[in-house]
């Protein structure tokens, strides 16, 4: 009977990594001052063009300046004079009014022609269409109300002669309170429907075709299969352009400046031509900050109450 005997089994210590360890302690002080310098621009013109002259205008609410006199604290009087003031109320009432007319019409334009432009053509003409879009954004919008302002006239304008073709009476556009917001509105979705619409077709080229095959082959078709597949893979990009789309509404000022001057009566007057009028004809600084901090407060809580009802209705997966 032969004896075996099991092979020894040799243990090796694994060598531990060669070579220079890195020396992390003796780079990354000069990393750090490196992305300080890169990052020092940015912080310093947020600082500079943002945080200061937000903080000055809180500070400002709470004094009666008229710039020729001494600053005299005033407490909490601008806000209570902003809240009795019925021009302010009344421009709460309309800038919140044109909010939401602006921004559903501009999102619904935009996204209707994302769709079509994002169908089958050839690439070329999608380019074409794609920069004819954008272009008003690039354009001054008070060149362009000035010019819309000549379209509009009920007299001579182009807009009532076109309707005329139709046998449509001369609508006033700019001299009734109806018509006057119309105008307003129309102008200023024209121009800013353009950002919208390169939101929406670059979120229409995220979202993969395999999808829609696989609703067409389930037997979405039309508008269902928006309705179903694609607004509910576009949701994030729907969330971007509201939250962008309603704080530049809340902000508007070129548009009924030039093209109504806030008229007829305070029809199309806004809180921005209020805080402008206050503070500059008026020179009521105290006021005009405590006007412009209540329109900070508005913006923040519209924008806080989009991300809070967002969870429910968009879809990151």
């Amino acid at each position: 009977m032969t004896n075996t005997q099991a092979p020894a089994v040799r243990t090796e210590r694994t060598a531990g990594p060669t070579g220079p360890r890195p020396r992390s302690s003796t780079r990354e002080p000069g990393t750090r001052l490196l992305a300080a310098l890169f990052l020092a621009p940015t912080v310093v013109g947020i600082v500079v063009f943002t945080v200061a002259p937000i903080a000055g205008s809180v500070v400002l609410s709470l004094f009666h300046w008229n710039v020729i006199d001494s600053p005299r604290f005033a407490g909490t009087a601008n806000f209570r004079e902003a809240f009795t003031d019925s021009t302010v109320l009344v421009s709460f009432g309309n800038t919140l009014l044109f909010m939401v007319l602006a921004v559903v019409l501009q999102l619904l334009i935009a996204l209707m022609l994302a769709l079509a432009v994002n169908g089958r053509m050839p690439g070329w003409l999608r380019s074409v269409f794609r920069s004819a879009f954008f272009f008003p954004l690039v354009l001054s919008a008070a060149s362009i109300s000035v010019v819309m302002k000549y379209l509009f006239n009920q007299d001579f304008g182009v807009v009532n002669w076109l309707l005329g073709l139709v046998s449509v009476a001369p609508v006033p556009w700019l001299t009734s309170e109806n018509g006057a917001m119309a105008a307003v509105v129309l102008v200023y979705v024209w121009q800013q429907f353009g950002f919208s619409f390169l939101l929406f077709v670059g979120g229409l080229n995220n979202i993969p075709k395999e999808i829609h095959e696989a609703a067409s082959l389930d037997g979405a078709t039309g508008l269902r299969k928006h309705l179903h597949v694609t607004l509910p893979l576009l949701s994030p990009t729907l969330l971007v352009a509201s939250v962008v789309g309603i704080i530049n509404a809340l902000q508007v000022f070129e548009q009924p400046y030039v093209l109504t001057n806030g008229g007829p009566g305070d029809s199309t007057r806004t809180v921005v031509m209020v805080i402008y009028e206050t503070a500059f004809e008026q020179l009521r600084f105290g006021t005009a900050s405590a006007v412009g901090v209540l329109l900070f407060v508005l913006i923040m809580a519209v924008t806080a109450l989009q991300f809070r009802v967002s969870r429910r209705f968009v879809h990151y997966q």
